[in-house]
Protein backbone atom coordinates (compact mmCIF):
# COMPACT_ATOMS: atom_id res chain seq x y z
CA UNK A 1 0.00 0.00 0.00
CA UNK A 2 1.37 3.37 -0.95
CA UNK A 3 -0.22 6.73 0.82
CA UNK A 4 0.88 9.91 -0.57
CA UNK A 5 0.72 12.92 1.40
CA UNK A 6 0.63 16.59 -1.15
CA UNK A 7 0.04 20.00 -0.41
CA UNK A 8 2.10 23.56 -0.23
CA UNK A 9 5.14 24.28 1.29
CA UNK A 10 4.09 24.43 5.17
CA UNK A 11 0.79 22.64 4.88
CA UNK A 12 2.15 20.17 7.19
CA UNK A 13 2.61 16.97 4.56
CA UNK A 14 6.14 16.23 6.91
CA UNK A 15 4.47 15.93 10.05
CA UNK A 16 1.16 14.25 8.65
CA UNK A 17 3.71 11.72 7.27
CA UNK A 18 5.56 11.07 10.84
CA UNK A 19 2.04 10.75 12.41
CA UNK A 20 0.31 8.10 9.73
CA UNK A 21 3.09 5.91 9.63
CA UNK A 22 3.70 5.61 13.51
CA UNK A 23 -0.17 4.85 13.74
CA UNK A 24 0.06 2.37 11.22
CA UNK A 25 3.54 0.91 11.91
CA UNK A 26 4.19 1.61 7.98
CA UNK A 27 7.83 3.41 6.77
CA UNK A 28 7.40 6.92 6.11
CA UNK A 29 9.28 8.38 3.06
CA UNK A 30 10.44 12.05 3.42
CA UNK A 31 11.54 14.93 0.80
CA UNK A 32 15.18 14.94 1.02
CA UNK A 33 14.89 19.04 2.20
CA UNK A 34 18.07 18.96 4.37
CA UNK A 35 20.70 17.62 1.54
CA UNK A 36 19.50 19.35 -1.44
CA UNK A 37 22.37 21.12 -3.06
CA UNK A 38 20.57 23.92 -4.76
CA UNK A 39 17.31 24.86 -2.34
CA UNK A 40 19.04 27.95 -0.63
CA UNK A 41 20.64 28.85 -4.20
CA UNK A 42 17.47 28.94 -5.57
CA UNK A 43 15.31 30.73 -3.26
CA UNK A 44 18.84 33.59 -3.68
CA UNK A 45 17.91 33.03 -7.29
CA UNK A 46 15.05 31.94 -8.91
CA UNK A 47 15.70 32.78 -12.17
CA UNK A 48 19.26 30.69 -12.48
CA UNK A 49 18.56 27.74 -10.28
CA UNK A 50 15.19 27.08 -11.37
CA UNK A 51 15.88 24.22 -13.70
CA UNK A 52 18.74 23.13 -11.66
CA UNK A 53 16.54 22.69 -8.87
CA UNK A 54 13.58 20.90 -10.79
CA UNK A 55 15.64 17.88 -12.85
CA UNK A 56 16.97 17.41 -9.07
CA UNK A 57 13.69 16.85 -7.48
CA UNK A 58 12.87 15.08 -10.78
CA UNK A 59 15.70 12.36 -10.13
CA UNK A 60 15.39 11.99 -6.49
CA UNK A 61 11.89 11.33 -6.39
CA UNK A 62 12.02 8.95 -9.63
CA UNK A 63 14.43 7.08 -7.51
CA UNK A 64 11.81 6.90 -4.56
CA UNK A 65 9.15 5.58 -6.31
CA UNK A 66 11.28 2.75 -7.75
CA UNK A 67 12.47 2.24 -4.27
CA UNK A 68 8.80 1.97 -3.26
CA UNK A 69 7.55 -0.48 -6.02
CA UNK A 70 10.80 -2.73 -5.06
CA UNK A 71 10.41 -2.84 -1.82
CA UNK A 72 7.28 -4.30 -1.09
CA UNK A 73 6.75 -2.21 2.15
CA UNK A 74 3.40 -0.25 2.73
CA UNK A 75 4.73 3.55 2.58
CA UNK A 76 3.65 7.09 3.43
CA UNK A 77 5.06 9.91 0.96
CA UNK A 78 5.87 13.09 1.68
CA UNK A 79 5.10 14.50 -1.60
CA UNK A 80 5.17 13.20 -4.94
CA UNK A 81 6.54 13.26 -8.69
CA UNK A 82 3.54 14.87 -9.67
CA UNK A 83 3.53 18.23 -7.89
CA UNK A 84 7.18 18.78 -9.55
CA UNK A 85 5.57 19.12 -12.76
CA UNK A 86 2.66 20.35 -12.48
CA UNK A 87 3.16 22.39 -9.74
CA UNK A 88 6.83 24.00 -9.25
CA UNK A 89 8.04 23.87 -12.79
CA UNK A 90 4.41 24.95 -14.73
CA UNK A 91 4.72 27.60 -11.95
CA UNK A 92 8.03 28.76 -12.33
CA UNK A 93 7.49 28.94 -16.02
CA UNK A 94 4.62 30.89 -15.53
CA UNK A 95 6.23 33.19 -13.54
CA UNK A 96 9.19 33.74 -16.19
CA UNK A 97 11.59 32.27 -13.72
CA UNK A 98 11.92 29.11 -16.16
CA UNK A 99 12.76 29.58 -19.87
CA UNK A 100 10.21 28.23 -22.52
CA UNK A 101 13.25 26.03 -23.43
CA UNK A 102 14.01 24.41 -20.04
CA UNK A 103 10.75 23.83 -19.17
CA UNK A 104 9.75 21.79 -22.42
CA UNK A 105 12.74 20.12 -21.86
CA UNK A 106 11.54 19.72 -18.39
CA UNK A 107 7.92 18.21 -19.18
CA UNK A 108 9.63 15.74 -22.19
CA UNK A 109 11.86 14.00 -19.41
CA UNK A 110 8.84 13.86 -16.45
CA UNK A 111 6.96 12.19 -19.69
CA UNK A 112 8.94 9.51 -20.14
CA UNK A 113 9.51 8.81 -16.52
CA UNK A 114 5.86 8.92 -15.44
CA UNK A 115 5.26 5.90 -17.87
CA UNK A 116 7.37 4.02 -15.86
CA UNK A 117 5.75 4.66 -12.38
CA UNK A 118 2.98 3.57 -10.52
CA UNK A 119 0.46 6.18 -8.72
CA UNK A 120 0.30 6.07 -5.19
CA UNK A 121 -3.38 4.30 -3.79
CA UNK A 122 -4.55 6.78 -1.68
CA UNK A 123 -3.34 10.78 -2.33
CA UNK A 124 -4.07 12.82 0.61
CA UNK A 125 -4.21 16.44 -0.26
CA UNK A 126 -3.62 19.33 2.32
CA UNK A 127 -5.35 22.41 1.41
CA UNK A 128 -3.89 25.15 3.37
CA UNK A 129 -4.52 29.10 3.30
CA UNK A 130 -1.51 31.11 3.03
CA UNK A 131 -2.10 32.63 6.19
CA UNK A 132 -1.66 28.91 7.25
CA UNK A 133 1.24 28.27 5.60
CA UNK A 134 3.09 31.33 6.36
CA UNK A 135 2.30 30.30 10.03
CA UNK A 136 3.77 27.27 9.26
CA UNK A 137 6.86 28.56 7.89
CA UNK A 138 7.78 31.27 10.47
CA UNK A 139 7.30 28.17 12.89
CA UNK A 140 9.69 25.71 11.61
CA UNK A 141 12.19 28.76 11.10
CA UNK A 142 14.25 27.46 8.03
CA UNK A 143 16.44 30.08 6.90
CA UNK A 144 16.31 29.74 2.97
CA UNK A 145 12.61 29.65 3.47
CA UNK A 146 12.84 33.15 5.00
CA UNK A 147 12.08 34.87 1.84
CA UNK A 148 9.71 32.81 -0.41
CA UNK A 149 7.22 35.43 -1.19
CA UNK A 150 3.40 35.70 -0.57
CA UNK A 151 2.40 35.71 -4.18
CA UNK A 152 4.68 33.13 -4.77
CA UNK A 153 2.78 30.59 -2.08
CA UNK A 154 -0.36 31.58 -3.82
CA UNK A 155 0.15 31.28 -7.49
CA UNK A 156 1.09 27.62 -5.92
CA UNK A 157 -2.13 27.17 -3.97
CA UNK A 158 -3.86 28.23 -7.41
CA UNK A 159 -1.77 25.26 -9.23
CA UNK A 160 -2.45 22.85 -6.62
CA UNK A 161 -6.23 23.44 -6.74
CA UNK A 162 -6.03 22.81 -10.22
CA UNK A 163 -4.30 19.74 -10.64
CA UNK A 164 -6.66 18.11 -7.45
CA UNK A 165 -9.56 19.18 -9.14
CA UNK A 166 -8.13 16.99 -12.44
CA UNK A 167 -6.68 14.45 -10.68
CA UNK A 168 -7.87 10.78 -11.84
CA UNK A 169 -5.31 8.72 -11.33
CA UNK A 170 -6.59 7.13 -7.68
CA UNK A 171 -8.05 7.76 -4.79
CA UNK A 172 -7.87 11.26 -3.35
CA UNK A 173 -8.68 12.58 0.28
CA UNK A 174 -8.87 16.38 0.67
CA UNK A 175 -7.83 17.67 4.13
CA UNK A 176 -8.34 21.71 5.34
CA UNK A 177 -5.53 22.21 6.92
CA UNK A 178 -7.05 25.91 8.01
CA UNK A 179 -9.71 24.16 10.07
CA UNK A 180 -7.73 21.07 11.61
CA UNK A 181 -4.84 20.90 13.84
CA UNK A 182 -3.45 17.14 13.65
CA UNK A 183 -0.20 17.74 15.20
CA UNK A 184 -1.76 19.12 18.20
CA UNK A 185 -4.96 17.80 18.80
CA UNK A 186 -5.47 13.76 19.05
CA UNK A 187 -8.89 14.10 18.27
CA UNK A 188 -8.04 15.67 15.09
CA UNK A 189 -5.47 13.20 13.73
CA UNK A 190 -8.43 10.55 14.79
CA UNK A 191 -10.58 12.27 12.11
CA UNK A 192 -7.90 11.66 9.21
CA UNK A 193 -6.97 8.30 11.00
CA UNK A 194 -10.95 7.60 10.03
CA UNK A 195 -11.14 9.26 6.87
CA UNK A 196 -8.22 7.19 5.57
CA UNK A 197 -9.55 4.27 6.77
CA UNK A 198 -12.82 4.90 4.62
CA UNK A 199 -10.60 5.14 1.74
CA UNK A 200 -8.33 1.93 2.11
CA UNK A 201 -11.28 -0.16 3.40
CA UNK A 202 -12.80 1.16 -0.48
CA UNK A 203 -9.21 -0.20 -2.19
CA UNK A 204 -9.44 -4.27 -1.31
Amino acid sequence: MHIAIVGNIGAGKTTLTELLAKNYGWDPLYEAVDNNPYLEDFYSDMKRWSFNLQIYFLNARYRQIIDIQKSGHNIIQDRTIYEDAYIFAENLHDMGLMTTRDYENYAAIFENITEFIKPPDLLIYLKASVPTLVNNIQRRGREYESGIRLDYLSKLNDKYDKWIKGYKLGKLLIIDKDNIDFANNTEDLGTIVQLVERELNGLF
